[in-house]
Order: structure tokens, then sequence, then C-alpha cells
């Protein structure tokens, strides 16, 4: 009964300070909801944390760049950019260069932006999870003492990965070569979407929901593909077993398609990686800007539009939680079959 009392008695001051709040984001007299919804979505170069009466507390995070005009490194943060430099809003607020003939271009970036330290902080995680891990298998013997506990969710979630989805969609043959890259590339992914829905830092950040990761996520398996494919791969893509005038006369018309499946492959595991938990986000985002919308109207729709809002928020992180799972089980399962394939043998 006191937990109840405690929830009721935060929820009400979260309705109480909402009116203000709506205030801040309010331009103009309209909320402008996709341009909130965007600006969180994107990537920036610092981590904004709260707005308070107009302040906004951030955390700025160091710039470094290099001029294409003198060759020179600048290191800085977003509020001391050196001169002859700006950030463009046409490019989603990336820096630009003003060059001497009077155009603008993007300068050598390495900076260290919101989504980086985002990585950076889920390696840190993971690091310290499974080195905590192998620290209780250092001391125990596994074969008489099973472990309990966080280590025991752990090794399950591991062994479900390696032995039902991994061994069995690459086989047994060719599957411990890729075993580690791709747990490594199931836990990334799902710690990653886990920590993108805590909303305050040092969580926030849509990694999964930046094209770029995704891409480069979707790169490596691509490599891991093709690189180490079997000669038989390669017969069935450019001499598969189809009449001659499908694959040699007057069109290669098979070789051409199977072709151009070793790419739409891993751009259908770019994609839908990214537009899901870009969706999830943008949902939640959404749901969160109507609270601010029904107090910009008046008290009345605050309150009916806050109820609504709260449980559907409630239902969207309930669902995100699944989504976080099951995107991470997905990209790793379509890996490892397209990664079987590479490695289908021969059929009399």
């Amino acid at each position: 009964m006191k937990q109840l009392k405690s929830i009721f008695l935060l929820l009400m001051l979260s309705l109480a300070a909402l009116p203000a709040l709506a205030n801040e984001h309010e331009e103009g007299g309209e909320l402008n909801i996709p341009e909130i919804v965007l600006e969180h979505l994107a990537d920036s170069y610092e981590w904004h944390i709260a707005t308070y009466e107009g302040k906004h507390l951030s955390i700025p995070l160091p710039i470094i760049i290099r001029s294409g005009r003198t060759g020179e490194w600048h290191f800085c943060t977003a509020h001391s950019l050196p001169d002859g430099f700006f950030f463009n809003p046409e490019a989603h607020g990336k820096i630009y260069e003003q060059m001497a003939d009077g155009t603008s271009e993007r300068p050598l970036d390495l900076s260290i932006t919101k989504s980086v330290l985002q990585i950076w902080i889920v390696v840190a995680v993971l690091i310290i999870v499974f080195l905590s891990c192998a620290r209780w298998y250092k001391h125990h013997d596994a074969t008489k003492e099973s472990p309990k506990g966080f280590v025991g969710a752990m090794e399950m979630i591991v062994m479900m990965i390696h032995d039902d989805l991994i061994k069995s969609s690459i086989g047994e043959k060719h599957y411990k070569a890729y075993a580690p890259y791709l747990l490594t590339v199931f836990f990334f992914i799902l710690t990653c979407n886990l920590i993108g829905l805590i909303p305050v830092f040092p969580g926030g950040a849509n990694v999964t929901g930046n094209i770029n990761i995704t891409f480069f996520l979707a790169l490596c398996t691509m490599l891991a593909i093709n690189i180490f494919a079997n000669k038989e791969y390669w017969k069935e893509i450019f001499w598969p077993e189809v009449p001659l005038f499908l694959k040699a006369y007057p069109v290669p018309v098979m070789p051409v398609i199977e072709l151009f499946g070793v790419f739409t492959k891993p751009f259908a595991l770019m994609i839908r990686l990214f537009a899901n938990m870009m969706a999830g986000h943008a949902v939640i985002l959404s749901f969160t800007c109507v609270i601010f919308l029904g107090w910009s109207m008046g008290v009345g729709f605050g309150l009916g539009l806050n109820a609504f809002s709260i449980i559907m928020l409630l239902f969207m992180n309930a669902l995100e939680l699944l989504v976080a799972f099951v995107q991470a089980y997905v990209f790793t399962m379509l890996s490892a079959v397209f990664i079987g394939l590479a490695h289908k043998e021969h059929e009399h």
C-alpha cells in the first residue's frame, strides 16, 4: 500500500510539472512534435540531460576536427567552435567549415559524439559483465557446481544463442569459427537496445537506430559471409544448377539475381534493425510529446491526454523491452543463416 501511495505521489508531481515543461518546447505558440522527435533521435556533439527555466543542462563532448583550409587540428567543445566552423542545420547539425571562396565543406571530423560515447559505455558494461562471469568460472569447477543468480542467467542466454541458434544454423563443422563474432553481435545489440531505453544519462542514445551503426554491423556480416565462403557457395551464384538458358543464354538471368542477393542480404539486415529501433524510439517520444501538447491546450485536455499517454508509454516501454531482445536475436539468427548458406555442401 505504501508503494502504491509513493507511485501515485510521483505521478502527481510529474503531472504538476508538465505545464512548465510544455511551455519550454513551444515555439511561436505551437508545439513542433516532428522537430522534437528528430532532435532526440539524431546524433549530437553534447549529451543533453534536462532543461530548466530556459537553461540547458548538458554534458559537453570533445570535438576533434581537421581544417580543410589550413590543415590544422582543433580540439574544442560545442560551445567553443573555432572561427570559420559552424553547425549546419541543413545537415542535421553537423560541423561545416567556411572556405575562402565562400563555400562550405565538411571537415575531417573525429569527434566523440553522443552515439560514440554510448558505444563506449556499452563496451564497458559488457566487459564488466563478462569478466565478472569469467571470475566465477575461474574459482569454481563448472563440472561439479552450476552457477546461480546472474552468472547462471548469463550462461543460459549464451548457451541458448550458441547451441540453439549459431550451431544449428551454421552446422557443427563450421560454427566454432563464427560463434565469437555472432555472440558479440548479439550482446552488443541487446545492450545498446536496453541502455537506449533509459531516458537519462548514461542511457537514451539511439545507437541501433543510427543507420551508420547498423551499416557497419551488416558490413561485418557481409565480409564474414563472402570472404570465408566455400566453392559451392560461389558456384551456386555464378553457375547454379538450373537449365542453361537461365544461366548463360541469351542473358545470364540467374547469376545476376544471385549476385544481387549478395548485397541485398546485408542491406536487409541493416534496414530491419535500423527501422525497428528508430520507430520504437520515435513512437515513445511522440507519446511523450502528446503530454506537452495536452497541457498546451488546457488543463482538461492535459489531464485526459496525460492518462492516455502514460498508459501508452508504459505499454510501449514494455513492448520495447521485448523488441530489444527480438531484434538482437533476429539479426544474429539471420547472420548465422546467411553464413551457413555460405558453407553449403555439394549435393549429388
